[in-house]
């Protein structure tokens, strides 16, 4: 029993000193973040395009921008672009007030996204589109067909910029850097950043012979990490 009570005695003793020392049980570490970015040229993109128009008869509205919509789709068939590679987005039939004549009239639209998986049909798409009956054009988003090669590496940059900074702060203290004792992706969803310039290289001579109006520029992906260090 008075063993027992010893051990006991011995154990709350080491707790109390752990307590007063928080120190005693850490292990040197450090902490740093790191940075992997990829630039590269896209070749792919999703393109939105609209149809809008107006009236005063709801269902004469409707019906026109219903047969636009159907040439563009008969169109991006006859591009052999796959049915999977196009969706409508939205379709609105609303009435709106002109106030300068104080008349009203009824507006139709509809939005349709286009996975573009090879660039150099663009500038023929895009033409296609307007003159089957597309009169928006709301944006065009470059994408790269290697999108999951790309963040790989990324990550594999973002990891050796880490280690890098711990290096070099653990050189500065005199001491190494051990193994990883944790790590955190702080990474935001893959979001492409156009950087413009007009190129040609790589087109067809029948692409040549349209005016060039696609800046395919470079998309950048990144990856952010944070890593714990033991320091030995």
């Amino acid at each position: 029993m008075k063993k027992l009570s010893a051990l006991f005695a011995t154990f709350l003793f080491a707790l109390t000193m752990n307590a007063q020392n928080p120190t005693a049980m850490q292990t040197p570490q450090i902490s740093v973040s790191g940075v992997g970015k990829v630039s590269i040229k896209p070749d792919q993109a999703t393109i939105t395009i609209g149809t809008e128009n107006r009236g005063s008869e709801a269902v004469a509205v409707k019906k026109e921008n219903d047969v636009a919509i159907a040439n563009i789709i008969k169109y991006l068939k006859k591009m052999k672009i796959a049915e999977k590679d196009y969706q409508t987005q939205r379709v609105n039939l609303y009435k709106n007030r002109d106030y300068e004549t104080k008349q009203d009239y009824f507006q139709a639209n509809q939005t349709i996204t286009i996975q573009l998986k090879d660039l150099a049909n663009y500038e023929e798409l895009m033409l296609g589109l307007i003159q089957a009956g597309a009169n928006q054009i709301q944006g065009v988003e470059f994408k790269s067909s290697k999108e999951a090669d790309y963040q790989t590496e990324a990550r594999t940059k973002a990891v050796a910029n880490a280690k890098k900074k711990a290096t070099d702060y653990a050189n500065a203290l005199g001491q190494k850097v051990g193994k990883a004792i944790f790590v955190s992706d702080e990474s935001v969803s893959y979001s492409p950043r156009p950087v413009m310039y007009a190129a040609k290289a790589g087109m067809s001579a029948d692409m040549e012979s349209l005016d060039q109006t696609l800046a395919i520029g470079e998309i950048e992906v990144s990856a952010n990490v944070s890593i714990n260090f033991n320091l030995e």
